[in-house]
């Protein structure tokens, strides 16, 4: 007997990610399927999907986010639901597309008696069925290493740099602190512009508590641009800002892949000396966001051509050329 096989793509999203996952579908000139995600009267999360998925390549979109009403935990056990459902439903290979991986920050032990809770979502993936995982800009790159399985890590530096090239004056890129230099000299490096480093000094007692100590670099005249992963409570952000400003900066600048703008931070982003925050929308912006002050550029098109590599099994840092990888 001789049984010719042909893969069937089918793209799914959660709740929270529809607009991105719209936007890559069309991208990928294919349709959303509907989840049917529904709550019970207790709250809890039931999924059942409206068409066959058995032996189907399936991309369940889910980035891990709150929004009002709803937290981080929400959306990351709706995306385990969906991966459930399908392994359940006899899909061939399930992949996770979490544009912004939740608890990304908690990938070690900082200090004694605290969890590695970005292995423990690698796993609670894994365990629901999923097979491979794709991500875009992860906080630290051993975060690829817990999940078991293949792990695509994406970059928006190519949407990010595209955006910078357009600045007027002399550029300056800075890292807000010693663990982004390496990423911040990339972006330099692709942009022909300066590097500085602004070296801050992070409260253990306190959460998300940040004094921007130095300055290390010239940035006097420059237009400066501070690069980072994410913006939470803009803490850091607004930190480097006033450094650089007190340093002679003409303008500054961020950009960054996540924009989370939790709490106080589009207030303190609109108290603080920074002229434009450019993020990506791997994330939903609060309501009431500033189109003035926050520009948001898509990845959709970056995700779209990596779900095709991997659906067609062809490279995923050739996308890239190799950036990814760095």
């Amino acid at each position: 007997m001789e049984l010719v096989t042909h893969k069937k793509l089918y793209l799914v999203s959660g709740r929270i990610s529809r607009p991105l996952a719209e936007s890559i579908a069309a991208e990928m000139g294919e349709s959303l399927g509907e989840p049917n995600i529904a709550e019970f009267a207790n709250g809890e999360v039931h999924c059942r999907f409206s068409e066959s998925i058995r032996g189907c390549d399936v991309f369940i979109i889910q980035t891990h986010c709150h929004e009002p009403g709803t937290s981080i935990n929400d959306a990351l056990m709706e995306q385990l639901i969906m991966v459930d459902a399908a392994r359940r439903a006899s899909a061939k290979r399930i992949t996770v597309v979490c544009p912004h991986y939740g608890y990304a920050r908690q990938d070690r032990k900082a200090s004694g008696r605290e969890p590695i809770t970005a292995k423990l979502v690698a796993n609670l993936l894994k365990e629901a069925g999923a097979s491979r995982l794709v991500s875009v800009d992860l906080h630290s790159g051993q975060i690829q290493g817990f999940f078991e399985g293949p792990v695509d890590h994406l970059t928006a530096m190519p949407v990010l740099v595209d955006r910078l090239r357009s600045l007027e004056g002399d550029l300056s890129i800075v890292s807000p602190d010693a663990g982004r230099v390496k990423v911040a000299e990339r972006y330099a490096m692709q942009l022909g512009a300066d590097l500085a480093i602004v070296h801050k000094r992070r409260s253990h007692s306190t959460f998300n508590t940040v004094e921007a100590k130095e300055v290390v670099g010239e940035v006097a005249g420059k237009v400066c641009v501070i690069v980072d992963d994410m913006i939470d409570t803009a803490g850091t952000i607004c930190a480097a800002a006033d450094q650089l400003t007190d340093r002679g900066a003409s303008r500054v600048l961020a950009a960054t892949t996540h924009g989370v703008f939790s709490g106080p931070a589009m207030e303190r982003l609109a108290a603080s000396s920074i002229e434009k925050v450019i993020v990506t929308d791997t994330l939903p912006l609060p309501e009431g966001t500033d189109p003035d002050l926050v520009e948001v550029l898509s990845v959709a098109p970056l995700i779209a051509k990596a779900i095709s590599a991997v659906f067609s099994d062809t490279s995923v840092s050739e996308i890239f050329g190799g950036d990814n990888l760095a």
